[in-house]
């Protein structure tokens, strides 16, 4: 019996490992990191499928061979124990558990270790929209643009809740805790296009707070640098600096141009608008509100919509900042 249910765990293993690998069950792999995470990943699945496997044979080849045959009235043989079989399971799965403690922290060193090289992007989570500060470059973005074969530090934090940063293809993510800057390391390996998601349940918006990663040739990410910095330097005027504000501090996905409305009400044709508020009384949109707005959002909220803006833009954003975010609304006219 013991023959033949052995081989018959070794087989359904095979095969159940054969599907799960035919399966696909991973996003393809573009980064140094996700090598030995998808390596871990597929020792696990593979302990997994033998223990279901040695589980479900013997269970199965019990119930088929051992099952109480046609005229058969007695009981079965009473078995009171087996000190050496109750040894053995109980010693080899704490090795087994001991060895996969090992392999995580073994793992978890490899992906964490810095590099003397490594590339600095500090990463701000908001409701709900990434940023992406480029300390050496001096460039602001909303899409993360990374030299592949360069170890990069990403300086993780969020202004509101908590937020998770995670590209799949990846394999390592990181918590984005308001008041705390995280480190997570990433050796992109492979040109390409792909997603930053949140993977912390952040609010209703949650599901669409993406941003496009690109992966470049050292080539082409220094012509990137190279383009970014001329159109900074070209924002020689007011309104084009707050709409690169705009575009890079999270505002639009809360305050859309065309009339459309989100989170917050919508900017177009909002400056000298007469709003209704909350507490029934109304206010006109002019500098003093605008500004009031964005520096104590609690203040005075618009009828029908909820107090969920954040309350640190007054450390995030300049007074000139705010000025060139004021100038920015005046144009959004008909």
């Amino acid at each position: 019996h013991f023959i033949v249910v052995t081989v018959m765990i070794a087989l359904v293993t095979v095969a159940l490992d054969a599907v799960l690998e035919a399966s696909s069950l991973l996003p393809p792999l573009a980064s140094v990191q996700g090598i030995i995470i998808d390596w871990l990943f597929g020792f696990h699945l593979k302990l997994i499928v033998f223990l279901f496997a040695l589980v479900i044979v013997f269970m199965v080849y019990s119930i088929v061979v051992f099952r109480r045959k046609a005229g058969e009235r007695g009981d079965g043989m009473h078995i009171h124990g087996n000190t050496t079989l109750e040894i053995v399971w109980t010693v080899v799965p704490t090795i087994v558990v001991v060895y996969v403690g090992y392999l995580g922290i073994v793992t978890l060193r490899d992906v964490t270790a810095s590099s003397p090289d490594e590339m600095v992007v500090e990463v701000t989570s908001t409701q709900w929209k990434w940023t992406f500060d480029y300390p050496e470059q001096g460039i602001t973005s909303n899409d993360l643009v990374l030299p592949v074969n360069r170890a990069v530090r990403f300086d993780v934090t969020a202004t509101d809740v908590i937020h998770s940063l995670w590209v799949p293809e990846f394999r390592v993510k990181q918590d984005a805790v308001p008041g705390a800057i995280n480190v997570l390391r990433v050796t992109p390996n492979v040109i390409g296009d792909y997603k930053v998601r949140c993977a912390e349940l952040c609010g209703v918006g949650h599901a669409v707070m993406l941003a496009d990663v690109r992966v470049l040739s050292h080539l082409d990410f220094e012509e990137w640098v190279e383009t970014e910095t001329e159109r900074l330097a070209a924002l020689d005027t007011p309104e084009a600096r707050g709409e690169h504000l705009y575009m890079t501090q999270g505002c639009q996905a809360c305050h859309s141009l065309d009339g459309t409305v989100v989170v917050g009400p919508s900017w177009k044709n909002i400056f000298g608008s007469m709003e209704s508020l909350d507490d029934g009384s109304a206010v006109s949109v002019d500098e003093a509100y605008i500004r009031n707005s964005i520096l104590n959002p609690g203040d005075q909220i618009v009828e029908g919509f909820q107090n969920v803006m954040p309350t640190n833009f007054g450390e995030i954003l300049s007074e000139q900042d705010v000025d060139d975010l004021i100038a920015f609304i005046r144009t959004l006219q008909d």
